[in-house]
């Protein structure tokens, strides 16, 4: 019988000392975006307007991005702007218009994002020659 009061003693303290106090947080109501998010708001255009995607893309020491009507602050955005674009419509074709002093990396990730983000028909805007 002793036996059996020490075990028990020591269940109830090893059950005492891994026992957790402290009262778990809750959820509380925030309105903080995640890290690599925005609170920009997308203005997609109608389905029955959307004959093709304009991406123009400049460069004044950092690239900039406008897809549409809408002002992009990452690559991140761009494809998130082109996969709601491509929920509209599967089969849109993108134009990728930048100016002379884009370097061609930024070119290039920019067709790399319309690939991920589904679309295949991609062209590139040329600027007339004078």
């Amino acid at each position: 019988m002793t036996s059996m009061i020490d075990v028990i003693f020591l269940l109830l303290v090893f059950f005492v000392c891994t026992a957790n106090f402290i009262p778990l947080e809750g959820m509380l109501p925030t309105n903080m975006s995640l890290s690599g998010s925005s609170a920009v708001e997308i203005v997609l255009p109608k389905p029955e307007n959307l004959d093709v995607v304009r991406i123009l893309l400049t460069f004044d020491g950092l690239p900039h991005w406008r897809v549409e009507d809408n002002q992009c602050h990452s690559l991140r955005e761009v494809q998130t702007i082109l996969q709601k674009l491509r929920e509209i419509r599967q089969d849109i074709p993108v134009i990728i218009d930048s100016n002379e002093n884009v370097p061609m990396e930024h070119v290039i990730d920019v067709y790399d994002i319309c690939r991920i983000a589904g679309l295949s028909q991609i062209q590139f805007a040329a600027k007339p020659n004078p």
